[in-house]
This record gives C-alpha cells, structure tokens and sequence, in this order.
C-alpha cells in the first residue's frame, strides 16, 4: 500500500472518511428492509479458436493453439450482497450511464422490491450516480428510485473495501479463466456459476474493522 504514502492530507481525510463509512457498514447487523449490497464491474475479452483444440485424453490435458481471434469485449455488472449470500451478474455489450441505470432498476423493483432502501456499496465512478437515473427514466420513476437507495462510494485507491470485488475474483477463478468465444456463452456460463453460488448461499465474512484499519492505517490518518 505504498501508494498511498503520496496522498496529500486533505486526500487522506477523504479517504479515512469514506473508509470508516464502509467499514462501520458491514458490522451492521442484517436487516431485511435495508439490505447491504455491493456492486462493481469490470469486462471480459471475448476469445475464439483459430484451431479447435485437441480434447484431453488419458495422460494428457487439453491442447489449446497459442493462435486465437479477438471477438470484442463484454462488459459484467455483479452485486452481492454479503450476508445474504446472493448474488446476481449481468453481462452487456456497452458500460455507459444506461447500462448502470438499468442494472439498479432492476436491483430496486425486481431482485429487492420489498426494500424500504438498498444500502448500496460501490465505487465512484462517473456512471455510478443518481444523475444517470436521470439521464435513463423519467423524472418522476428516477426520483422514485433514487429514494430508494443509500449510497456508500469506497474511496479513491480504497477499491478493496468493496466485497464485490471478492465475489469478482471468485467468479474469475471459477468461470472466466478460459477461452470464450462470445457474449451469448460466456452469458450462460456465468448464469450456470450464478446458479451455483446462490444455491449454497456463499455468504462473505469480514474481518476488517474499523479499530483495525486505525492500527495498521494509521498513517493515513491526518496528524491533529
């Protein structure tokens, strides 16, 4: 975490203030009505076979040619929420303010419709903002799920107070560390790996506290 030793103060501030936000967040206890869910996205380059490659057989793995054909890049949403043990992915075609928009409706008025407010983690990218509600719905449904949410934006450099980003790289690990040739597959094979993980309710148990990050961040505190 070098890095941050460049930080001006003011900056540190910030980030201690977002930091303990988040963390203070997920020691809270589990609340049906205010459920915790965390967001993130990222994309996966599309890969075909310039050869098909040769199966495995007794004494053999699977032969892939270093050859292949760049299809594109799909874009994945995924939010999870930790001490519920659910998640849900999402795989687009483009990532703009539309894409992140319609991925919340969808959250608020159809995985969580019951919800009084979805305490939403997630960083602070352009997109990620009630103004793109605005540029996707009319004012009237906008406003509407705007007061359904209660946004927690990790810091700048903070990305890994984000559980999603767990969930992320188990999803990678588990689905994605391999060739995929197109958007429709790789759609169903994470849909398959979904499926899985919401079976077994795989929740996420963190550790890191606010007490904690005051020790071993404790020079990104500001001196008083």
């Amino acid at each position: 975490m070098s890095k941050y030793w460049k930080i001006p103060p003011e900056a540190n501030a910030a980030f201690v203030a977002c930091m303990e936000d988040v963390l203070e967040l997920y020691h809270a206890p589990y609340d049906p009505n205010f459920p915790l869910v965390c967001m993130d996205e990222s994309c996966k380059q599309l890969v075909g076979e310039v050869h098909a490659p040769i199966p495995c057989a007794p004494g053999r793995v699977r032969i892939e040619d270093h050859e292949y054909v760049r299809n594109g890049v799909a874009e994945i949403f995924i939010e999870v929420e930790p001490l519920g043990g659910r998640r849900h992915v999402q795989i687009t075609e483009r990532r703009t303010r539309l894409e992140w928009a319609e991925f919340i409706r969808a959250m608020l008025e159809e995985r969580y419709p019951h919800a009084q407010k979805v305490r939403l983690v997630m960083d602070n990218l352009n997109t990620h903002s009630v103004a793109s509600l605005y540029e996707a719905f009319p004012a009237e449904h906008a406003l509407k799920l705007a007061q359904r949410l209660e946004i927690h934006y990790t810091p700048k450099h903070g990305s890994w107070l984000n559980v999603a980003e767990i969930e992320f790289s188990v999803l990678q690990s588990q689905c994605l560390n391999r060739r995929i040739p197109d958007i429709e597959t790789l759609r169903s094979h994470v849909a398959a790996w979904q499926l899985d993980r919401n079976a077994i309710s795989s929740k996420t148990s963190w550790r890191f506290t606010t007490d904690d990050a005051r020790v071993k961040l404790k020079r990104l505190y500001p001196q008083l």
